[in-house]
C-alpha cells in the first residue's frame, strides 16, 4: 500500500479559525465540523487538554465526520505532569470522555505533551510505560520538552512501548527526525509563539523529510498550531499542495 501524508490542524475551533478562518454563516459547532472536515481528513483535538468534554460531545465529533476521518486527542494535563503526577484516575476519565470517539475506530493515537521538568530519568522511564499500558490499544503519541530526551536512548525506550517520538517545528527545542514508530507525526508550532505563516523556506525542509519518510513506506500525520489569524489551515493547504507537486515532479 502506498503511503500517504495526512495534513491537518491541531484543533477545528480555536479562536484563530473562527476569527479569520471560517466563513460568515458557519458558526455552530457542527457546520464548523463539517466545514473542515470537507477540507481536511484528520484533526489534532487539544481541547482536553484544558477540560474534559463530555462523551456526548466526542460522540457527536464521529457523527458529524466522514468514514474515513481520523481524530488524534491531547491528553489532559493531569495525565502529563501538569497537574501533579498522573494518577489511573486521571487516565480512566480521559478515557470515558473520549470512548464513543474511540468505539467509533475514529481516535488513533493521544498526545501526550509532558511538562518541560519531565526530564529523562529512571522514575520517568517507567512513567512512560505505564502510560502506554493505561492507554493501550491507542498509541502514546510523545512529546518532550527537555532536552534530556533527545537522545538513541530514549527513543529506544519508546520504540519498547510502542510509542511514537512527535517531531516539532518550534523555537523552543531543535527538530529531532528520529522515528520510533511505523508511522511519522510532526506538530508545527510556528515560528514565533504559535503566530505567523510559515514561509517556503521554512517548509523546505520538511517537505523533504515527508517525501524521504513518504518513500520508504511511512504514513505520515503533520498538523499545524500557529492557529493565530487562521495560519494553521492555510498552511497546511499549502504544505499539501507542495506535496502533491513534489509527488508529481
Amino acid at each position: 500500500m502506498t503511503a500517504t501524508v495526512r495534513l491537518g490542524t491541531c484543533s477545528f475551533a480555536d479562536e484563530g479559525l473562527l476569527r479569520a478562518w471560517y466563513p460568515r454563516g458557519v458558526s455552530t459547532a457542527e457546520r464548523r465540523l463539517r466545514y473542515y472536515a470537507e477540507r481536511f481528513d484528520v484533526v489534532e483535538v487539544d481541547s482536553p487538554f484544558y477540560a474534559l468534554p463530555d462523551p456526548d460531545v466526542t460522540r457527536r465529533w464521529a457523527e458529524r465526520t466522514p468514514a474515513h476521518f481520523t481524530f488524534h486527542v491531547k491528553a489532559s494535563a493531569a495525565m502529563t505532569f501538569h497537574e501533579g503526577e498522573p494518577t489511573d484516575q486521571a487516565f480512566a476519565e480521559f478515557r470515558g470522555a473520549l470512548e464513543p470517539l474511540e468505539l467509533s475506530g475514529k481516535l488513533r493515537g493521544v498526545l501526550l505533551q509532558y511538562h518541560p521538568r519531565f526530564v529523562k530519568s529512571r522514575a520517568a522511564k517507567e512513567e512512560l510505560a505505564r502510560a502506554q499500558a493505561r492507554l493501550e490499544p491507542l498509541v502514546p503519541l510523545i512529546e518532550f520538552r527537555h532536552r534530556s530526551w533527545l537522545v538513541e536512548e530514549a527513543f529506544s525506550v519508546l520504540r519498547a512501548h510502542s510509542a511514537a517520538h512527535v517531531h516539532v517545528s518550534s523555537d523552543r527545542l531543535p527538530a529531532d527526525l528520529t522515528t520510533t514508530a511505523d508511522f511519522v507525526y510532526i506538530r508545527f508550532h510556528g515560528l514565533a509563539a504559535h503566530a505567523g505563516a510559515y514561509p517556503a523556506e521554512a517548509l523546505a525542509p520538511w517537505l523533504a523529510f515527508l517525501d524521504e519518510q513518504r518513500g520508504a513506506g511511512r504514513d505520515a500525520y503533520a498538523y499545524f498550531n500557529n492557529d493565530a489569524w487562521g495560519h494553521a489551515p492555510r498552511d497546511a493547504a499549502r504544505l499539501r499542495e507542495l506535496l502533491s507537486l513534489s509527488h508529481a515532479a
